[in-house]
């Protein structure tokens, strides 16, 4: 079974609660990878307002261009290093 984001909502901070399609649900908090990103590509996602831009894409949770997104599994599973 290949597993999609089906929805992704804004929580405030840097929380996103994801459903995904086998109906798990998850909240991920992304401020901890931004605060300790090196990339100024990421580390521009720390203006909140860039942050809240995202957009899912074929099941991916993205951000810009492709500029951030993250493994499918790894938010499936709550964590992101």
């Amino acid at each position: 079974m290949v597993i999609e984001i089906q929805k992704a909502d804004y929580l405030g901070d840097y929380k996103i609660k994801l459903t995904f399609s086998d109906n798990d649900e998850k909240v991920v908090d992304f401020e901890p990878f931004l605060k300790n990103a090196k990339n100024p590509m990421t580390q521009k996602y720390l203006d909140i307002n860039k942050f809240k831009d995202f957009q899912l894409e074929y099941g991916d949770l993205t951000w810009g261009d492709y500029e951030m997104c993250f493994p499918i599994w790894d938010l499936h599973q709550g964590k992101i290093e």
